[in-house]
């Protein structure tokens, strides 16, 4: 019987191995660009860890993992991983040789008609459109259509009706991790703090009905947004909550909402777009991991967002990750409207740091971190800390003697539904947002600027605590990466890729130092100085 089972075993193999060979060769050879494309990514989360290593652990949405050190990916490791997942497709039937009935994603059909930078394409550094802009009149009039029994709809985000139907469809079809165990639970208020920006357009807010029941089956947004990439100061869509219902995933939705919303931006004279997602399209100009402070370990135990480790107990992580109750920063305060014109000017200082950063209005920064605190009086609800329908916490802090604003941050609030606890329902997250200081506009400052975001970011962790959140998630970009350490924000499994739709640009350092060649030289998280909802 043993023979025989390493005989069958012997022969799958070579089986296999037959087919990864003829993947492997010909016509059917993977894509030099295709596996430069992989090394690239791979490589600029981190590269791999390898098999005498500990492994991440949990799902990407979700958890803090314990990650040993990574090693850069070879080309070879990439290719010959890349042969046996074709492989295996074609021992499942679901491709064959020669890439016929290959899944159109696998292949990137749609994105190859867009005008984005395609994989393994080499760029020169000269940043500029990849197609030009046209005069109102020759972009396409009519909307695209959209398959029988479905129609477009116009999503007014003021209205609560329409408002509680895009919350139930992304709150049930949304993000979430690989294990379904979490999903982002957008409210009501958040949504319309999100998407009513000043100067945002209704038509960019495009929904699906399906018909008879008129029911929002799909909805994709998009908002204005001022943004500067390098040299070039531009007027952009920041398209977000692309959303189809679990349902209709097979109706092939997404190229055509992606379409009309395009569509809708070229009529406002807007052909450039940043958005981002968790997967590698074509083609990633920056990529930023997830880092998290866990707060309630007890909770983020039970609910598997982390673990204990070996050789620890579930009271020392307690006693590593407790936090004072009280703020140590002299001046500390609640923004108010009188320091909108001080926070607004530290803000648009600070931001010149980064390679890709938003060039916000005033009346936007007055959106962005006033409008969303909600109503009341803190505790209002009985949760200390919070106001009712809050969406935004903002700090400045205040010099003492000259009262001038010299520091603020802000952080949001982005629950997540736990799925799978008998215990408890929802993950309480609040998400670094934007800050600022003025540590960092003297010159020769970073020493002077980590040391100062150490403390302020440390009172932000206090606050978030005391208002009950049970995680800080925070991400590589702009100067995160100088106190993530220092403050205990345990590298997550999950990363976020940035893209730009119709401009080309070198690489942006996110996750990854990249040299001045490569368009970085200047640190961890520096290309990035815009935070996407």
């Amino acid at each position: 019987k043993k023979k025989r089972k390493r005989k069958g075993k012997g022969k799958v193999v070579q089986a296999l191995n037959n087919v990864i060979s003829n993947v492997g060769s010909g016509k059917d050879k993977i894509p030099q660009a295709l596996v430069d494309t992989v090394v690239q990514a791979v490589n600029a989360q981190g590269g791999v860890i390898r098999d005498d290593e500990p492994p991440a652990a949990g799902p990407s949405t979700s958890t803090a993992v314990a990650v040993g050190e990574k090693k850069p990916v070879t080309e070879e490791e990439v290719r010959k991983a890349l042969e046996i997942l074709k492989a295996v497709d074609v021992l499942q039937g679901k491709t064959g040789l020669g890439g016929k009935n290959a899944k159109e994603m696998g292949e990137y059909k749609f994105w190859k008609t867009q005008p984005v930078v395609k994989l393994g394409e080499k760029l020169s550094g000269d940043d500029g459109p990849i197609e030009p802009s046209v005069p109102r009149e020759q972009v396409r009039q009519e909307p695209y259509q959209l398959p029988t029994n479905f129609v477009w709809s116009q999503i007014d985000m003021e209205d609560a009706e329409q408002k509680k139907e895009v919350y139930e469809l992304l709150s049930q079809n949304y993000v979430e991790d690989n294990d379904a165990t979490f999903r982002f639970q957008y409210s009501a208020e958040f949504l319309e703090w999100a998407l009513t920006p000043p100067g945002y357009h209704k038509e960019w807010h495009v929904g699906v009905r399906g018909q008879p029941k008129n029911k929002l089956v799909a909805f994709i947004s998009g908002i204005p947004l001022k943004l500067r990439v390098r040299e070039n100061v531009l007027d952009v869509s920041e398209i977000n909550y692309l959303c189809i219902h679990k349902k209709l995933r097979a109706k092939r939705l997404a190229p055509v909402l992606i379409k009309e919303v395009t569509r809708q931006c070229h009529l406002k004279g807007v052909f450039q777009a940043i958005y981002t997602a968790g997967v590698v399209l074509p083609t990633p100009v920056s990529t930023a991991r997830y880092y998290h402070r866990t707060l309630n370990i007890p909770k983020l135990v039970d609910v598997n967002f982390t673990y204990i480790p070996r050789n620890t107990t579930l009271g020392r992580m307690i006693k590593l990750a407790a936090l004072p109750t009280k703020t140590s920063l002299p001046g500390l305060r609640e923004m108010e409207e009188k320091d909108l014109d001080a926070v607004d000017s530290l803000l648009s200082c600070y931001l010149k740091r980064f390679k890709m950063h938003p060039e916000f209005s005033k009346e936007e920064v007055r959106h962005n971190l006033l409008s969303g605190r909600g109503e009341g009086e803190i505790g209002v609800d009985g949760i200390p800390g919070r106001r009712s329908k809050q969406v935004v916490w903002t700090y400045v802090v205040e010099n003492p003697e000259t009262h001038q604003i010299t520091d603020f941050f802000s952080f949001y609030s982005l629950p997540s539904t736990i799925m799978k606890s008998p215990k408890h329902s929802l993950l309480e997250a609040a998400y670094m947002f934007y800050y600022a200081t003025d540590a960092a506009l003297e010159n020769g400052t970073d020493v002077k600027v980590q040391r100062r975001l150490k403390d302020l970011i440390g009172d932000a962790l206090i606050i978030a605590n005391n208002a009950k959140f049970d995680v800080v998630n925070a991400m590589t970009l702009m100067d995160n990466w100088s106190f993530l350490t220092e403050l205990k924000f345990g590298p997550g499994d999950g990363y976020l890729n940035f893209y730009l739709y119709n401009w080309k640009t070198m690489p942006l350092e996110g996750n990854q130092e990249l040299s001045a060649s490569q368009g970085g030289g200047q640190g961890v998280g520096r290309g990035l100085g815009v935070v996407m909802l």
